[in-house]
């Protein structure tokens, strides 16, 4: 029997990687006869690029870029282990996890970093690049990235406009000139699930905005701003950002992308799979196992569960989901072949019990699951029936 572990990571307690070797130790503990093919995954989230590096054999590397309130910080960017492509999050430069709670401030956060890390690996001599977008502190559209790599964004008296959303809108003219010109000959892959566009009440302001720190007002100040920002992007490139979707993603560094990058979009699960080439692995396989921290309605809408289901959907491969918690609307997953859902706590425990022992507590439901599958096949085998 084969089968397939493609598990994401259980955020605050394992990786990917970790992740995948305790479901393995499950399996080993149920079957000894089993062919294991370990495929650690992320959707384009937080821990993507380091997902990558470890499932392609690449490396990662530091260099000090410029953090969401101006400060320096140290940041990594994936290697991939095809030796062309580079995995950059924006969380490492941009990210709401660099900024205490208390100093969230999206009126003046820079996403100049993640630009930074950009032009960083461009001049190592990348031109593939992976950009995994999501937890980021900032509200500016991008124009901080778009000015680490040479745009010139100006005001009415022909000023640089200060960083963060705020500055977005004094934003008169965009200089192009200085723009690095090597972008133009990079190919992007935005791993992103976010369809939400600019300005609105469904853009990135309102709907992003609080969680970095946004009051009612700013979040209406901001969104203003923002409309500026789109507005001065469809002079220069006839694009109309504004309800866009995509754009709102990150705090609109995805209009960014979309407005001046040759970019394609792409889920986040489906970049990483493309990658770590799961499909490859699923062939011939009698079952795979995927899990992640949570599973509930949201994961439908892309998370990596979702993805690995309907992969295996195609081949006809049953899939079952474990998770540390359980919420509402995971039936929804039942619709897409999923066989079940678990939760992997098996006892009542607080939430830092069950952070330290997950490991343990996922190793342990695994070995259910298998001895339960096994069970399943030997009844049709004996009834003279066939899995499907």
């Amino acid at each position: 029997m084969k089968i397939v572990v493609a598990p994401d990571s259980f955020k605050g307690s394992l990786n990917a990687v970790e992740a995948s070797n305790a479901i393995e130790k499950g399996i080993k503990r149920a079957s000894r006869e089993a062919i294991i093919e370990k495929v650690p995954l992320a959707d384009g989230g937080e821990g993507t690029a380091e997902t990558l590096v470890m499932a392609t054999k690449g490396r990662q590397k530091s260099v000090y870029v410029t953090g969401p309130l101006g400060e320096k910080v140290l940041a990594n960017y994936g290697l991939l282990g095809d030796g062309k492509t580079c995995v950059i999050e924006m969380a490492q430069a941009s990210g709401i996890g660099l900024v205490p709670k208390e100093q969230l401030n999206p009126l003046t956060a820079t996403t100049y970093g993640t630009g930074e890390l950009i032009k960083h690996a461009i001049d190592d001599g990348y031109r593939d690049f992976i950009l995994a977008l999501g937890g980021s502190a900032t509200n500016d559209g991008g124009a901080g990235m778009l000015q680490a790599l040479g745009m010139r964004l100006l005001d009415d008296r022909g000023q640089e406009v200060p960083a963060g959303g705020e500055g977005l809108a004094s934003i008169r003219q965009i200089d192009m000139e200085s723009f690095d010109p090597r972008i133009a000959a990079c190919r992007f892959s935005i791993a992103s699930d976010v369809e939400n566009p600019l300005v609105g009440p469904d853009g990135a302001s309102y709907i992003f905005g609080p969680q970095k720190g946004a009051t009612e007002e700013m979040v209406s100040l901001l969104d203003r701003s923002m409309k500026n920002w789109a507005n001065q992007i469809e002079k220069v490139t006839g694009i109309h950002l504004h309800d866009y979707p995509g754009a709102g993603a990150a705090g609109g560094i995805g209009g960014a992308f979309i407005a001046f990058f040759p970019a394609v979009w792409k889920r986040g699960i489906d970049v990483v799979a493309e990658h770590t080439k799961l499909q490859y692995a699923m062939q011939d396989a009698d079952l795979v196992i995927t899990g992640e921290g949570k599973v509930d309605v949201q994961t439908a809408s892309g998370k990596t569960a979702m993805g690995v289901t309907q992969a295996a959907k195609k081949l006809n491969i049953p899939t079952v989901i474990l998770s540390g918690t359980v919420g509402s609307g995971f039936q929804a997953l039942y619709d897409y072949g999923v066989i079940s859902v678990m939760s992997i706590i098996d006892r009542p425990m607080s939430l830092e019990e069950a952070m330290n022992e997950t490991a343990s507590l996922l190793e342990k439901k695994t070995e259910q699951v298998i001895r339960m599958f096994f069970h399943e096949q030997i009844s049709l085998e004996k009834a003279g029936g066939k899995t499907t």
